[in-house]
């Protein structure tokens, strides 16, 4: 029997089609292949109400130029990052749920940004990586590798600020990573003299999901007004999602990935949710975008009882 939570959410779904952040072309069409996967519908079985504000613009990586191969393409990135950030912080000005369709994680740089504008946050990040390097550390110059330290006050000033407002804009200690199994050496050492959590797919071997869960989230949840999830699908196993631009094996399972998003909604204090990494180019049948519809409706609170 199919169960949903008592708390019913208002939710904007706000697309971000860039690719701009990332190695390989096709993640900008993770948005439609989103909303394809009938977003609408299983949000509506959820109970909630939603509105579809669209798609963000977004230029094409044909209409930018990389300036930096340190920082690639971050001319183009900041405005859009700068227009996340506006979507996002105006939905929750108006107590709605923005639900941020990627895209490639370097959208988190606004998405974050913007839902931290009024409220202080703890932060779930799910992903294979730590999105921890600086330009001083990255081997790629891939923006969508620096969002979390950006967000934690570390690395390019233009990413950290994106306008004259107050760095950083996370305490790292409110921060958890989740399911990271590809971490470069200086990003290592990012995250250790930060004071991020990670915990990674040795210790859900170990302990499994549940005690993972439990621990992260007592830890972001300290002293804050409330969680927002940033969920890359590439932190899932391959074989469950082939449409990612940068697979890892040896990833969560269907089931801890939806065990993680329900022990969030079960806090009552979800905020807000990045989707990120989709990539159809790359998928088979679509099956990467629909694990991520349900993942999204989980950390809203759909539950499945079994009596």
């Amino acid at each position: 029997m199919q169960m949903e939570s008592t708390h019913k959410f208002s939710v904007d779904i706000i697309g971000v089609p860039v690719d701009l952040g990332a190695d390989r072309r096709g993640v900008d069409m993770g948005p439609s292949a989103i909303r394809y996967a009938h977003l609408q519908r299983e949000l509506s079985r959820t109970g909630c109400t939603f509105a579809d504000l669209g798609n963000l613009e977004v230029p094409i990586a044909e209409m930018c130029k990389i300036t930096e191969p340190k920082v690639k393409y971050i001319d183009c990135i900041v405005p859009m990052a700068r227009r996340t950030a506006g979507a996002v912080a105006t939905s929750m000005q108006q107590g709605h749920f923005p639900l941020v369709l990627g895209g490639d994680h370097s959208i988190a740089i606004g998405s974050v940004r913007g839902a931290a504008k009024h409220k202080k946050l703890g932060v779930i990040w799910v992903d294979a990586h730590a999105d921890f390097n600086t330009p001083e550390t990255t081997p790629s110059g891939n923006i969508h590798g620096m969002p979390l330290a950006a967000l934690c006050g570390l690395g390019d000033p233009r990413l950290v600020r994106l306008w004259d407002e107050t760095a950083p804009v996370l305490d790292p200690r409110r921060v958890a990573v989740i399911g990271a199994r590809d971490l470069d050496i200086g990003e290592k050492e990012n995250l250790h003299r930060a004071g991020v959590m990670v915990l990674g797919m040795e210790q859900i071997d170990r302990i499994g999901m549940f005690q993972v869960m439990e621990k992260a989230l007592a830890h972001v949840m300290q002293d804050v007004d409330g969680v927002y999830l940033s969920f890359d699908v590439d932190v899932l196993d391959p074989r469950h999602a082939p449409g990612v631009g940068t697979p890892v094996s040896g990833g969560l399972t269907y089931r801890e990935a939806h065990l993680a998003c329900e022990m969030i909604a079960e806090t009552g204090q979800l905020l807000g949710m990045d989707l990120v990494e989709v990539n159809p180019i790359l998928d088979v049948q679509n099956q990467t975008a629909s694990l991520a519809v349900e993942l999204a409706v989980s950390a809203l609170g759909r539950r499945i009882w079994v009596e």
